[in-house]
């Protein structure tokens, strides 16, 4: 799906299908976390099962307002444990499946907010 944002000066989620995201329009098929502020770096797990507190914490270390998570094509929460560093240091987190956590990540982006998206873009055949 294409996403058509506002004019925007942040980093934007152009467009996604299944197994890929487009941040900026440069098309990646891997997990990738993606900052209002510029912060983008590819976040390693392949799959839900993947991830742990170690994942998070990094998150964490962002200082942002808000992390939105992607859980892949269906919702998927993360384990309590895990959000702990984001909820020492007071970031919201919100749980969507990938395609919501892009839309959501424009608005708010484009509203002016700290938000960072932790997309898990896992390959179309993993169960998803």
């Amino acid at each position: 799906m294409k996403l058509q944002p506002d004019k925007s000066d942040v980093q934007t989620l152009t467009a996604h299908g299944p197994g890929w995201v487009a941040v900026n329009n440069e098309k990646i098929e891997n997990s990738v976390v993606v900052g209002s502020r510029g912060e983008r770096f590819a976040w390693d797990c392949a799959r839900f099962e993947h991830l742990g507190d170690t994942h998070f914490a990094r998150l964490a270390e962002l200082g942002a307002e808000l992390v939105i998570f992607g859980s892949g094509a269906r919702i998927r929460f993360p384990q309590p444990a895990w959000l702990q560093p984001l909820m020492a240091r007071r970031t919201g987190v919100e749980t969507m499946d990938t395609a919501a956590a892009c839309r959501t990540y424009n608005i708010l982006a484009g509203e002016g907010r700290h938000v960072v998206a932790a997309l898990l873009i896992e390959s179309p055949g993993d169960g998803q």
